[in-house]
């Protein structure tokens, strides 16, 4: 399996609007062969400008066009006069993207170093990458590809089109839908954090449950995710997870919900639909976070969240009431220098007092 890409071909502006939906101010002939941030594109690029932030670059701008949103699109027009004007330039660098870098083209096949247990079943078209290990009655769907040094556990099932890059490990048992996408170092299904204190020792509690990720999860490099200790955990359809976050045990994820790295998820904590999580972001046990919730970056979340409500600080409350209680905070200083200005005219007054 190869993780590259084909490098761009050259593209014209006029096909680039076409193939997004956007149209064109300037020359539609100029060519291009790929597409930068605004203050990296170099003489062949096409720059990328979305947030009025980054507009401060366009006069330094190298980049032979622009893909700019609309209300960008007069930005310092006098640099980097031709331009892909869009409505959302977030969708379209996606659309262009996916035109000018295609995956590489793969060649299905178990390579001779790959290891193959007892009765495991291969769909059409799999692809088994350099000193690859497929446990005992693993099952893998067709088009599925496994990375080099990747171990799939015993009785693991992999959907269709499912692809796991190098030193991806699945223990037995875990099960994964079509489309899944798990980077580099993954680990699906390890033990969780159980364990019982008896007679002043630690004692293991054996981890017998399932870990199921639904169709079309993507799961970024070094994420662990846990089975469930008698239940399961599960991460249903559509979810993103960034690099380095961990789930605990009897976890779910509800469709469609993005989290950002280093989000940590205490056991049997249960994520809604459709929530967003910063970076960072702690969860504690048991607890649920509601359908639509905002959860802000570093946000230590002690206590079940509404559903669509935004939250931010530790501990996690709601954003407007977090911010304003960041500004109050921020006064300290001022409001200490006028206490000691109230006590010392108080002083001077009391002084005055048993003077006279």
């Amino acid at each position: 399996m190869s993780s590259t890409r084909h490098p761009p071909d050259a593209f014209s502006v006029g096909e680039a609007a076409d193939l997004v939906g956007g149209r064109v101010i300037g020359d539609p002939s100029v060519l291009i062969e790929g597409v930068a941030p605004v203050d990296q594109a170099g003489a062949h690029q096409m720059a990328f400008l979305a947030a009025p932030r980054y507009a401060r670059h366009l006069p330094r701008c190298r980049g032979r066009a622009l893909l700019v949103s609309e209300e960008l699109a007069e930005a310092e027009s006098e640099h980097v006069p031709t331009r892909v004007v869009v409505s959302d330039a977030h969708r379209a660098l996606a659309l262009l993207l996916e035109h000018l870098h295609p995956d590489a083209d793969r060649v299905p096949g178990v390579h001779p170093t790959a290891v193959l247990g007892r009765g495991v079943k291969l769909g059409e078209d799999v692809t088994i990458g350099p000193y690859a290990v497929i446990e005992e009655g693993a099952e893998l769907g067709d088009r599925v590809a496994v990375g080099a040094h990747a171990c799939v556990g015993a009785g693991a099932r992999l959907g269709a089109d499912s692809r796991l890059y190098p030193h991806v490990v699945i223990y037995p048992g875990v099960e994964l839908g079509a489309r899944v996408i798990l980077h580099a170092g993954v680990r699906l299904g390890v033990d969780g954090f159980g364990y019982v204190v008896e007679d002043g020792e630690i004692r293991k509690v054996p981890q017998v449950g399932r870990c199921v990720v639904e169709d079309d999860v993507e799961i970024g490099a070094n994420t662990c995710i846990d089975r469930g200790s008698i239940g399961e955990t599960r991460v249903e359809r559509g979810v993103k997870l960034d690099n380095l976050i961990h789930l605990g045990h009897n976890v779910t994820v509800g469709s469609m919900s993005m989290l950002a790295a280093m989000v940590g998820v205490s056991g049997s904590a249960r994520i809604g639909r459709g929530v967003a999580a910063g970076g960072q972001v702690g969860i504690g046990g048991h607890l649920e976070v509601g359908d639509g919730a905002r959860l802000g970056g570093q946000a230590g979340i002690i206590g079940d969240i509404a559903p669509g409500e935004t939250v931010s600080g530790y501990p996690a409350r709601r954003h407007r009431d977090y911010l304003r209680a960041m500004g109050r905070l921020f006064k300290l200083p001022e409001l200490a220098e006028r206490l000691k200005r109230v006590e010392k005219a108080v002083d001077r007054l009391q002084a005055e007092d048993s003077g006279s």
